[in-house]
């Protein structure tokens, strides 16, 4: 959930601002590019201009200013990272993007209070190779405790020896907590337990208890915790040791022993003095942590075998490098696009550090993957640009049809913003043609507050389209377009955890009118699928232009054997609007002014 009320906003038109050199960059060799000339004699000189090669671009290099690397010897930690927040606490819509990493060992006395687009990850290979005795918090003071609004932020790879014996971490959607050790317990809300609505944790170990308070919903997958106390609307688990036991809707926990297929995500590390990327080994049913018993399953690339991209590199030079066999390593900033990215050599990854950000100018596909095998994008937002694009992210061409069982492409902390930083437009926000795709926590948005913002302004039908086969979802957060929100015509498709706000911001009855029915459902199964299932998944209404639009249904699905979902719910939040059903003509209405769920337990 969002809050109505707009905040100030300044469009991504520049490179975030360099902070001044306190702690250590990471420098790994020259960046410069090696040029290699075209001609028979391969001397420069025997060789004109109109017949040469591109110079051929050079793995690894310096990380840049906005990634900021501390040892426990490094001066002035605490004031790099009180600088950096009092920038970003606030700057919502702001182009400042920030990329925090600890190398291995013990830090005393921190407190690293994270803001809008800042991500702080430890250098371990294991989240116990480095330890804050202290916190990394997440508030809601520059907001008068409403956390609703607490995006884009992200830990990991950290063990945390909490100051007072808790973390606190009030976040809302896109604020990824991934392999982290909390010696000690996590509070999920605000200091002042105001709105919060979240989240996401991830192959991480809580060793106290987990305290949700005030969220209203909650995904947590493969991980540990000592405890849970308590549910608002929908808390998910997958694979969660220590999960409560599933009693949907008294109290609203959702819990399955496993979760199906997983990867996690890639990560940057330091094997000595070197810097490597860990790739993570594929998992099945799997539950716990990855890391507890040694060093985990998976492989490494050195940074050499990526390109270290810089914000004011040109698309051009990142297919460049993409082509030349080098992965790609966004390190923080904004960077246009003219043309999408395509991702066509298997196994490539697509790292972005501190919240990296493409926008597609005049109404390009920002990136683009091919039908191959094991592909990861990981850690970076698309925003929309002011030309509208038919599609934002699309992960395999359509029609695509190879079987990636073995070897998945997944989606992991990939965000889509439409609006907020300024006017954008996308007819789709991210398509899934290829098999076997896993998308891994996503949160695709339409703004409902910030600039450029508007039923007509950053229109945009569709936030998630799949088509392909065998696809799973495991923490799906889609929310506010002008149509389905998700539109799923794949068949033996999955998806643990939904949440969901129809569009705020729907002029009248009309705007939303879908033929005969009332409304678009926020997760539309295709009328010719014949397997589909799915746990755990909410919409919500807010129609606060029009408070009498009423909407049919949040779910919408063929009536098969085959087409089952577990624990589904409506809400209406203070009367705004109004559901007749749950899932197609089945379910309570929602009930006047009271925002309490209406609940399916299972369909059919």
């Amino acid at each position: 959930m969002t809050s109505t009320s707009d905040a100030s906003s300044t469009p991504p038109s520049a490179a975030p601002t360099p902070l001044p050199a306190v702690g250590r960059r990471a420098v790994l060799g020259a960046a410069a590019a090696v040029p290699v000339l075209a001609g028979l004699s391969g001397t420069a000189s025997a060789a004109p201009a109109a017949h040469r090669r591109p110079p051929r671009l050079k793995g690894g290099g310096d990380l840049g200013p906005n990634v900021i690397v501390f040892d426990p010897s490094t001066p002035g930690i605490q004031a790099r990272l009180d600088e950096v927040f009092a920038r970003q606490e606030e700057d919502q819509f702001g182009p400042g993007r920030y990329q925090f990493f600890f190398k291995p060992g013990a830090y005393h006395g921190l407190n690293a209070q994270l803001g809008f687009y800042t991500s702080v990850s430890g250098l371990g290979l294991s989240p116990d190779d480095t330890t804050i005795h202290g916190d990394v918090t997440v508030d809601a003071g520059w907001f008068d405790g409403n956390a609703t609004q607490n995006f884009w932020r992200s830990a990991e790879n950290l063990a945390l020896v909490p100051a007072n014996g808790t973390n606190r971490w009030a976040v809302a959607q896109a604020a990824p907590f991934r392999r982290m050790h909390i010696r000690g317990d996590l509070n999920l809300a605000s200091s002042t337990y105001g709105w919060a609505s979240g989240g996401y944790i991830a192959d991480s170990r809580i060793d106290g208890t987990v305290g949700p308070y005030s969220q209203q919903q909650w995904y947590t997958r493969e991980s540990s915790v000592g405890g849970w106390t308590n549910a608002v609307w929908n808390m998910v688990f997958s694979g969660v040791e220590g999960a409560p036991a599933q009693s949907f809707p008294n109290p609203p926990y959702t819990t399955l022993d496993t979760t199906p297929v997983s990867r996690e995500k890639p990560f940057l590390y330091l094997d000595g003095e070197k810097y490597r990327v860990f790739l993570p080994a594929l998992r099945r049913n799997a539950r716990g942590v990855t890391w507890g018993n040694g060093t985990p399953r998976g492989t490494s690339l050195p940074l050499e075998r990526f390109y270290v991209a810089k914000p004011g590199d040109s698309a051009a030079t990142l297919n460049r490098a993409l082509e030349q066999g080098l992965h790609l390593l966004l390190t923080p900033g904004i960077y246009h696009v003219d043309q999408p990215v395509r991702v066509n050599r298997p196994n490539t990854v697509v790292l972005g550090l501190g919240y990296a950000t493409l926008v597609p100018d005049n109404g390009v596909t920002a990136l683009k993957v091919a039908d191959v095998d094991g592909v990861r994008l990981a850690g970076f937002l698309i925003d929309a640009g002011t030309v509208n694009s038919p599609v934002l992210l699309e992960v395999g061409p359509r029609g695509a049809c190879r079987d990636h069982a073995a070897n998945p492409i997944t989606v992991q902390d990939v965000f889509i913003r439409i609006g907020g930083a300024g006017p954008g437009r996308a007819t789709t926000s991210m398509v899934v043609n290829a098999r076997h795709t896993v998308i891994d926590h996503t949160w695709v948005w339409r703004a409902d507050h910030g600039e450029g913002v508007g039923w007509e302004t950053n229109r945009c039908d569709f936030g998630v389209v799949v088509n392909g086969h065998d696809v799973l979802a495991t923490g799906l957060f889609v929310e506010h377009f002008n149509k389905y929100d998700v539109q799923w015509n794949g068949e033996r498709g999955r998806t643990i955890f939904f949440q969901n706000e129809k569009a705020y911001d729907a002029p009248n009855q009309a705007a939303i009118q879908n033929g005969s029915l009332k409304g678009y459902a926020a997760y539309k199964v295709g009328d010719h699928v014949t397997t589909h299932e799915g746990w755990g998944m909410g919409s919500y209404c807010y129609y606060n232009v029009d408070p009498t639009i009423v909407q049919h249904h949040g779910f919408a699905a063929p009536e098969r054997p085959g087409v089952r979902f577990h624990h589904l719910m409506v809400i209406s939040l203070s009367g705004h609007g109004q559901y007749e059903c749950v899932i197609n003509d089945t379910g309570a209405p929602t009930s006047g002014t009271n925002t309490v769920p209406s609940v399916v337990v299972s369909y059919p």
